[in-house]
């Protein structure tokens, strides 16, 4: 009866047009009034508790940082570079896009984020070498996706968050998976371009042209590597990086390449409130939701119900893998996580993945949404960029959502990608 109270609250809500943060709490309001005994002023003392993280002032620095590197010129150096070095191959540009988006995803954190900063200049660069507009649209929206894995991740540290992980840990776990995505989607890029004829560089750059990218864009190069290496060297928390992250760009952009100007740091602060706001306001709603869903043991009655189906760890993984995907296709990264995450993680937990692990396969999961409709916020930003019919990219992309779909696969039966790198730091 809890459960059919929750979730028939929150569904029938969403269905309404309510926010989905205001949905969350008048369900889990109804589940506190109506099944237990709990008196209605938990629920704001649980959202002041849940807020009292240091650990979620991290999402503002990085949406911050991302906007001043992208506004800032670091992106289109890094381009300039990848273009230098491997955009004369067959798909070479396909490539160009889909490392650019691996090493922006280094710093932003942030699927749409990224999509916007490469497809800007790539999909019509891409167009001019007479790519199908539809599928440089449609790589751009799924190497975008990247973004939430690679580390920094937004989602990373909701998740984090939400059920008590560590950051770092997660940060590190997602650096191969997001890694293996954009190698397969390469793969396919390069199988594509070979069969419809589409050319790199007409020419290799030489030692001096790279040369010279190279060197304009060393201190984009630095930017992910001061912002990682400050966490996983021990001398700064993810927060204290992010915060590192918004000095070093605001300066590179700012006083160095002199690109960054005051209208695009209104814009960056506009674009950080609009995100923290919404999204902090749901995480608190939600610690919250995890005390009522542990009270009610609703996460052990969902793996006692799944186990009723089979007894196979992998089916019952293959069928939390299925729900994800299809939440996905309607709802964001960060609310599916902040609202699934402390249901579906003792499911996985009992099926042998760690809750580490269970964060990167959950992302990765649902960053195949960014790329299905009706929510695919990476297609409207990409078909807005193009000038092509969002279902267009949409169907060019089906082969490369199956890149994903096998990336994430391997990475829930194959702990070591997502896990060898943690064991290696402990």
């Amino acid at each position: 009866m809890d459960f059919l109270i929750l979730f028939g609250c929150l569904f029938g809500l969403l269905v309404l047009g309510v926010p989905i943060g205001v949905c969350l709490g008048c369900g889990t309001l109804a589940v506190m009034l109506l099944t237990t005994d709990m008196s209605a002023m938990l629920l704001a003392q649980a959202c002041f508790t849940g807020l009292d993280s240091f650990t979620l002032l991290a999402i503002p620095f990085f949406v911050v940082a991302g906007d001043f590197m992208m506004y800032g010129g670091i992106s289109r150096r890094l381009l300039n570079l990848f273009n230098a070095l491997i955009g004369h191959v067959t798909g070479g540009l396909a490539d160009v896009t889909t490392v650019a988006c691996m090493f922006f995803a280094a710093i932003s954190g942030s699927g749409p984020a990224t999509v916007s900063a490469i497809g800007t200049f790539m999909i019509p660069e891409m167009e001019n070498k007479k790519y199908d507009p539809a599928f440089a649209a449609a790589l751009t929206a799924c190497a975008g996706a990247i973004g939430v894995i690679i580390p920094p991740s937004i989602p990373f540290i909701i998740y984090a968050v939400a059920v008590g992980s560590s950051v770092s840990d997660l940060f590190l776990a997602g650096a191969i998976p997001g890694i293996l995505i954009g190698v397969l989607l390469m793969v396919v890029s390069y199988l594509m371009a070979k069969k419809n004829g589409w050319h790199g560089n007409d020419k290799r750059g030489t030692r001096q042209e790279v040369w010279k990218a190279f060197k304009d864009s060393i201190l984009a190069i630095l930017s992910p590597i001061i912002i990682l290496g400050s966490i996983y060297a021990g001398v700064c928390s993810p927060t204290e990086a992010a915060v590192t992250g918004v000095v070093y760009s605001f300066i590179i952009g700012a006083f160095v390449y002199r690109e960054l100007k005051w209208k695009h740091i209104v814009k960056s602060m506009i674009d950080a409130a609009l995100i923290d706001g919404s999204t902090i306001f749901m995480v608190g709603i939600t610690t919250c939701l995890g005390r009522v869903l542990t009270l009610k043991a609703i996460p052990i009655r969902l793996c006692d119900w799944l186990a009723t189906f089979t007894n196979s760890n992998a089916v019952i993984l293959l069928m939390v893998a299925a729900l994800l995907l299809i939440v996905g296709c309607f709802m964001d990264n960060i609310s599916a996580t902040i609202i699934l995450a402390p249901i579906l993680l003792p499911t996985a937990v009992k099926c042998g993945l760690t809750p580490v692990q269970f964060g990167v396969v959950m992302t990765m999961l649902l960053a195949i949404g960014f790329i299905t409709p009706p929510y695919g916020i990476n297609l409207f930003v990409a078909s807005q960029l193009s000038g092509v019919p969002l279902l267009r990219i949409a169907k060019r992309a089906v082969p490369l959502m199956l890149a994903m779909l096998v990336a994430s696969l391997f990475t829930i039966f194959i702990p070591q990608i997502s896990m060898a790198l943690v064991y290696l730091a402990h």
